[in-house]
């Protein structure tokens, strides 16, 4: 689904825009960078992300950076990893032993497999090494650890 910008405009009575706050739906096109420059993902190629603020639907420090913002205003904001996707963790470094490897599958480094914890709970890891003891697995996300920049364009708050 598309929206256009402007579509419809939270003002009050004055006709001024009112700022973003928690409850609000928002709509913002933005693009994230790594500290060397890489872009890691952009929503300007095509509909911007929609989300309800205060809700806990966006990393803590991109969705501060919107309270506060009025429609039309951009900004352009670092966010440390423990605002984002947290730090590495060690921890969630695992060896899988080479016998406990799934017969029908064929490991290779940066293959994204899914895997289930004690209590059930599922989540993803890559495959960071192969060897004779079998394969190593990074669960951590794949930007944590980062500073992430994100330049936002606040394209519409919803009613």
């Amino acid at each position: 689904m598309h929206y256009g910008p402007f579509k419809h405009h939270s003002t009050n009575h004055q006709g001024v825009s009112m700022p973003a706050k928690d409850g609000n739906t928002v709509l913002v096109h933005y693009t994230g960078t790594l500290e060397d420059g890489t872009i890691f993902d952009s929503s300007r190629e095509g509909s911007p992300l929609e989300a309800v603020l205060g809700q806990n639907m966006l990393i803590p420090g991109f969705e501060s950076a919107i309270i506060g913002m009025k429609e039309g205003d951009t900004k352009t904001i670092t966010i440390q990893p423990d605002q984002a996707y947290g730090d590495r963790l060690e921890d969630l470094i695992l060896i899988l032993p080479k016998e406990e490897i799934p017969t029908h599958m064929t490991p290779e480094v940066g293959m994204l497999v899914q895997l289930a914890a004690e209590s059930g709970e599922e989540f993803e890891a890559v495959i960071t090494d192969i060897n004779d003891e079998g394969l190593t697995l990074d669960a951590n996300h794949p930007l944590a650890g980062e500073a992430l920049t994100f330049e936002l364009e606040l394209m519409e708050i919803k009613k």
